[in-house]
């Protein structure tokens, strides 16, 4: 049957493979590049609800199955009581896919309503409440790797972030030792563009659960970043997948961190000079 005469499910189905198959791809080098799954590994995936994560789950469901290591997957969701949240909708999802999956119920969006004041963004309080629920659970259950779907555009995004704002020169790692040296946080996604996840979400049709709590804070900064630079690739395609590039290509003598190179101790080395005759120069 030609592209031309398929079904419109067909189609979704031929496109919904191309897409699995291009996001596999970029996940499994990433995975590679940073040795992110081995022998023996229990993964703990955090999904939110969202597109990312969805998709994070899917792929490293896939490469389970053909991987040639043995390693497990958890599928963790942590409940922070947002009102509205639908509460059954991840547990049916993840029981139909079949994965095994523990809900975490931590009353975490009162904290963050309650502490930061008005007009203030809730995304920091609201990521280390996250962080620290999902850490000591991932503790509990001996997870050995802890998986996050942050993509290209996150990493990029947070480079930009902390420019402009925090005077630093970071992103997001795509593997990362914690603080507190207990946990080891991988971001399988790190090489995949968020429009191919986009695309990948649509045609596989999750059930995206929206985000009450930041989603309804319109002038973020984060926000503001994400649409400089897709301004920057309207004009100028492949501009993000460039700046994504150089975070994975550092030059540290070509900046100017002088605890990340010896600037201080560079001398000169230099073969003895020939004498030069300068009256017969000419």
């Amino acid at each position: 049957m030609t592209e031309r005469n398929e079904t419109p499910e067909q189609r979704r189905l031929r496109l919904l493979n191309r897409s699995h198959k291009n996001l596999r791809r970029d996940v499994g080098k990433a995975v590679a590049d940073y040795n992110m799954i081995e022998e023996g590994d229990l993964i703990m995936v955090c999904v939110s609800g969202g597109k990312d994560s969805y998709a994070m789950l899917d792929i490293l469901i896939s490469l389970k199955k053909h991987a040639p290591i043995d390693f497990n997957l958890i599928a963790v969701n942590l409940d922070q009581k947002q009102p509205g949240f639908p509460e059954h909708v991840l547990p049916k999802y993840l029981s139909e896919l079949g994965v095994d999956y523990h809900i975490l119920e931590q009353d975490t969006y009162s904290v963050v309503k309650e502490k930061v004041p008005e007009g203030k963004t809730f995304c920091g309080l609201c990521s280390r409440l996250r962080r620290g629920s999902l850490y000591t659970y991932a503790k509990k259950i001996g997870a050995t790797k802890i998986a996050l779907g942050h993509h290209r555009e996150d990493i990029v995004e947070t480079l930009f972030l902390n420019m402009f704002f925090g005077g630093t020169l970071k992103a997001m790692p795509p593997k990362l030792l914690s603080d507190d040296k207990q946990n080891i946080l991988i971001r399988p996604m790190a090489y995949c563009s968020e429009q191919e996840i986009s695309r990948y979400a649509k045609l596989r049709e999750f059930p995206i659960i929206p985000c009450n709590l930041c989603g309804t804070q319109e002038n973020m900064q984060r926000r503001n970043i994400k649409e400089m630079l897709k301004q920057w690739d309207r004009e100028y395609p492949g501009r993000v997948e460039s700046i994504f590039r150089s975070v994975t290509n550092v030059s540290p003598s070509q900046l100017a961190d002088s605890k990340l190179f010896p600037f201080t101790a560079l001398k000169a080395i230099r073969e003895d000079a020939p004498t030069i005759d300068f009256v017969n120069v000419g």
